[in-house]
């Protein structure tokens, strides 16, 4: 008998692997230029909303905490594939934080993690999605806002 946990597991790990067919609420990405570990510029040219960061966080639908888990004691059912968030504002700076939410396969090619704001050169993405980041510019640095006050 194949139990649930696994059928999940193997379907993020194809998801990791190949893509991940959903639309954010803008077509297309912005331009921005990765620099050794980071992207040091906002990918919107302003600060982010880190309330907002945070229900994306805890949205479901982004992911975020069905791999990781963090700081979030009301939230049940944290994942448990990938570090904590916990801390990530003492750890990396915004930029690190930014160049791991657009693209963390350029930090580790077996990552799996989803690029949520590269499209290009992914594989396997249904004609409909293509070309269109997971997360908009907007939601990547509202995130980025959020987890850079994550400093314990």
């Amino acid at each position: 008998m194949v139990r649930a946990s696994t059928i999940v597991a193997g379907a993020w790990l194809t998801v990791a692997a190949y893509g991940w067919p959903c639309m954010a609420e803008e077509p297309g990405v912005r331009s921005y230029v990765a620099d050794g570990d980071s992207i040091p510029a906002s990918l919107t040219g302003v600060p982010g909303d880190a309330s907002r960061g945070l229900a994306l966080v805890l949205d479901r639908a982004n992911t975020c905490i069905l791999c990781h888990s963090g700081p979030f004691p009301e939230t049940r059912f944290q994942g448990d594939l990938a570090p904590s968030l916990a801390g990530t504002g003492s750890r990396w700076s915004e930029g690190q934080l930014r160049l791991r939410l657009v693209d963390a396969s350029r930090l580790n090619p077996a990552t799996i993690m989803p690029s949520y704001y590269r499209v290009e050169e992914l594989v396997n993405v249904g004609p409909a999605w293509r070309g269109k980041p997971i997360l908009s510019a907007e939601q990547i640095e509202d995130i980025v806002a959020y987890l850079a006050t994550l400093r314990e």
